[in-house]
């Protein structure tokens, strides 16, 4: 399964020609508009309804001549600490393409229940917010990897300036957790998740130097 990091928590996941679209977004600062990219994918799955992972006209959806390579899984969490009440749900997606498990935390806003993590199973990879503020800031989101143990971390909802939330943190604190040895800086967006990455990825946005 390739994964492209787009920016924000958005995603595209590609497997045997299909593309899947996760949590596009509009009006995030510094990151220009997803639909200049003109893509063109065969499913978009929202997390929740926030501008900023709901953006379903930044792209454009085509046929796909074939069945879908993917299973699609969901797991109902919060967007918050307080059941929901201050920011409503947030989904989970479990993509699961050639023996490769991924899933998309979205806005996750509080540590996963035993029934939650028994519902996502195993992971090859966890996409993951790391900012905080709006979702679980870097030590919740590191005791939501050790519960989960998925072979790999990538960070994703923090803010790298100029791009991103202005009141977010940065990924800096999430990545001081980990070992040294364990965190890769990729040289790119993409990350390949085939069941041999471990530790921590994080890719580098398309537009930076």
């Amino acid at each position: 399964m390739k994964l492209t990091w787009l920016g924000h928590a958005c995603f595209l996941a590609e497997q045997d020609g299909y593309r899947i679209l996760l949590d596009p977004y509009t009006g995030v600062e510094g990151y220009p508009a997803l639909a200049e990219q003109k893509l063109q994918v065969h499913k978009i799955l929202c997390s929740h309804g926030h501008f900023d992972h709901n953006a379903v006209d930044q792209a454009e959806l085509v046929p796909f001549d074939g069945p879908c390579p993917f299973t699609i899984r969901t797991v109902e969490t919060f967007h918050d600490g307080e059941g929901g009440a201050l920011r409503g749900p947030n989904t989970i997606h479990i993509l699961s393409a050639d023996g490769a498990a991924v899933a998309h935390l979205g806005d996750l806003g509080h540590p996963l229940s035993p029934e939650q993590v028994e519902a996502i199973g195993p992971l090859d990879a966890v996409l993951i917010p790391v900012g905080g503020t709006y979702t679980v800031d870097a030590a919740g989101a590191k005791a939501v990897c050790e519960a989960l143990h998925p072979k790999c971390a990538v960070p994703m909802h923090y803010r790298h300036a100029p791009y991103g939330l202005p009141n977010v943190a940065g990924v800096e604190d999430f990545l001081s957790l980990w070992p040294v040895g364990a965190v890769r800086r990729l040289e790119g967006p993409v990350c390949e998740v085939d069941g041999g990455a471990s530790g921590v990825l994080v890719p580098q946005f398309l537009q930076e130097a």
